[in-house]
């Protein structure tokens, strides 16, 4: 088994809270999590009919059936069991007493904050990071690391990544969202979703994405708000403030694995990356994805934006805590080229005395320091937000 980097933020929190809720992709190891972390504890599927006919039907029946707690899994398939779990911790007062897992987080956040606000603890498991990679000889290749993703799976089982994620596709995406949004025509469904992989690294323009597979505006908004709700893909907000200048507003679009994302590109051998246009998208996903699995980790939700300019000034990321900002820069060569970090040191003239310092994500496997920024490799990203959080 894999060991998770967010398994003692998990055990800290069911520590002292009753309840702690586990959210992620579907596939991203959260069962196997929390019944690792959790040996003794009683588990109980709610994707399981039967199960999830008697806790809908008869909630205060099924939770006498678990009097030392329960891990639930999947539970926002029966949103009104919270509210009977609610009761039951308010009673009990005893720490730890559930552990629950959902794969719909704008779903499952609302019911929470609804019945189990000030009782729960809210952590988000991400696929496998660079770090939480099975040990081996040598980091695996930049082009490997796309290819492969983060699934738990894949890795433990050494699977296919175009096969898995074709049928991460068919039985997961498709079937948990034909469910949410009644949809009619998967081919047309899958044709969007194909062309918002092709999208990676971009500013996301709807009305062209909508104009390019034959939906309107409002439906493909619909559709990405549900990819993004089902931990398919995210958006990345930009980074504005009145500095006198006019701000890019439009959010850049990245997927939760980038081996789904390459397989929705039709990238179906490792050697197809080499000379894909859009293989420097892919890393720019895998970096920005990086960071987000770090604060994941760590149990912490963080600032995160890039920053682009009418100017044309971009940092790929911009991470806000209170009035200072780290700009990261993003490239996939595995040299460092002397003009590496020219945007940035443009944007630190910008912002000012607001930049707290730069750090360049590259392609290569050592650690440089800069005069005027840090140089590190994707296996660096975790030790780096560590650095920024301390």
């Amino acid at each position: 088994m894999i060991t998770r980097a967010i398994t003692p933020v998990l055990q800290q929190r069911a520590a002292s809270l009753p309840v702690v809720t586990v959210t992620g992709p579907r596939q991203s190891g959260k069962t196997t999590l929390c019944r690792m972390t959790f040996p003794e504890m009683a588990y109980a599927n709610l994707e399981r009919p039967d199960l999830r006919a008697f806790a809908h039907d008869d909630p205060q029946g099924f939770l006498a059936n678990y009097p030392d707690g329960a891990i639930f899994d999947e539970i926002q398939r029966v949103p009104n069991l919270l509210s009977w779990i609610q009761v039951d911790v308010d009673q009990r007062q005893q720490m730890g007493r559930f552990i629950l897992t959902g794969s719909h987080q704008f779903e499952l956040n609302q019911q929470i904050s609804q019945s189990l606000a000030g009782r729960t603890a809210l952590l988000r498991l991400l696929p496998l990071s660079v770090a939480e990679l099975p040990a081996s000889a040598s980091l695996p290749s930049i082009d490997s690391l796309i290819f492969m993703g983060g699934y738990p799976r894949v890795h433990a089982d050494a699977l296919s990544p175009p096969v898995a994620m074709g049928d991460y596709f068919e039985t997961y995406v498709q079937r948990d969202l034909r469910d949410l949004l009644e949809i009619r025509n998967l081919a047309l469904f899958e044709k969007f979703v194909r062309l918002a992989a092709g999208r990676v690294g971009q500013l996301l323009n709807m009305q062209s994405l909508a104009a390019d597979v034959g939906v309107s505006g409002n439906t493909a908004g619909h559709w990405i708000s549900i990819l993004e709700a089902s931990y398919i893909v995210f958006r990345l907000p930009p980074w504005f403030e009145n500095i006198g200048k006019r701000l890019v507003k439009a959010p850049k679009l990245y997927f939760y694995d980038t081996a789904l994302a390459a397989w929705l590109m039709g990238i179906t051998k490792i050697e197809h990356l080499a000379a894909h246009p859009l293989r420097g998208g892919l890393f720019e996903n895998l970096a920005v994805l990086e960071f987000f699995k770090a604060y994941a980790n760590r149990g912490e939700r963080p600032n995160l934006h890039f920053y682009r300019d009418s100017a044309g000034q971009e940092a790929d990321l911009l991470i806000e805590a209170g009035r200072q900002l780290h700009l990261v820069e993003i490239k996939s060569a595995q040299t460092i080229s002397s003009d590496a970090m020219r945007p940035i040191s443009n944007i630190r003239r910008t912002l000012a005395d607001r930049v707290s310092g730069a750090t360049l994500v590259y392609g290569g496997n050592e650690a440089q320091r800069r005069s005027d920024f840090s140089a590190i490799p994707l296996a660096g990203i975790s030790e780096k937000v560590s650095s920024l959080t301390a």
